[in-house]
């Protein structure tokens, strides 16, 4: 099967519930005050201006290097994001729900001290199996999210060989397509997660050398530095609503 040319994938701009679950775990809560379900959290002011700065840096690429199409998650959030930086620009949007957020199920809205204090035979449980593999109840293991990835990456190599194409995500799954795109092991990618701290609309992105994608850039944010109002904000590694969880030890 032929590979794309060019696959490009960004982390949604700050959420409200990026900024919730990072006061609640600097106050010593317990649970995140979020109204919304995790499908409806949107951007803070912060990450539409994060988004207009993705939207200036695809309106400098050159001609030849623009992505063709848009693949995004139907999480609101997400879509924000892609709607803010593809207004003008002629990519299409599609949505699809492989992309949607990792679900955390029995864990969502709380902190870290949440789920120590309140489930701590799940905080034991995940420390014992490590976050590749383990999965709350009622949630997602990284290694479930990779099984969606897969089909989705699957799907894009038959619909757009040679082609070019931009994903609107979140912070785990930017993580997982660099599992796949490079062919990590589990300790390898623990490794990356442990010393990244993924950017909000930061872009990450593979190239094709003729044969297969190679690197081209991980959580970049520079675009963001060069826009004012658009200043980079890291993950938090909460576990709940619009948030992640990539590092939290839970």
């Amino acid at each position: 099967m032929a590979d794309l040319q060019w696959l490009g994938v960004v982390r949604h701009g700050q959420s409200t519930g990026n900024v919730l679950a990072q006061a609640a775990e600097a106050g010593g809560l317990e649970e995140i005050a979020i109204p919304e379900r995790d499908a409806d959290v949107p951007l803070s002011d912060l990450g539409r201006a994060q988004a207009r700065a993705v939207g200036q840096w695809l309106a400098d690429l050159p001609g030849g290097d623009r992505p063709q199409v848009a693949v995004v998650s139907p999480y609101l959030r997400t879509r924000q994001t892609a709607e803010i930086a593809l207004a003008g620009a002629d990519i299409p949007a599609v949505l699809d729900e492989r992309l949607r957020d990792r679900e955390l199920g029995v864990l969502d809205l709380l902190t870290t001290r949440g789920v120590e204090a309140r489930l701590p035979e799940e905080a034991a449980r995940r420390r014992r199996l490590g976050k590749f593999y383990y999965r709350p109840p009622g949630g997602e293991s990284w290694a479930d999210v990779l099984l969606r990835l897969r089909s989705l990456l699957g799907d894009l190599r038959g619909t757009h060989p040679g082609g070019r194409v931009i994903l609107f995500g979140h912070e785990a799954l930017v993580l997982l397509v660099r599992y796949l795109m490079e062919d990590l092991d589990e300790a390898s990618l623990m490794e990356i997660a442990r010393a990244t701290a993924l950017g909000n609309c930061s872009v990450s992105s593979w190239r094709s050398d003729g044969e297969r994608l190679r690197p081209e850039r991980f959580n970049d944010v520079e675009h963001l530095r060069r826009t004012g109002g658009a200043s980079p904000t890291r993950r938090d590694g909460t576990p709940g609503t619009g948030q992640e969880d990539v590092d939290a030890d839970v």
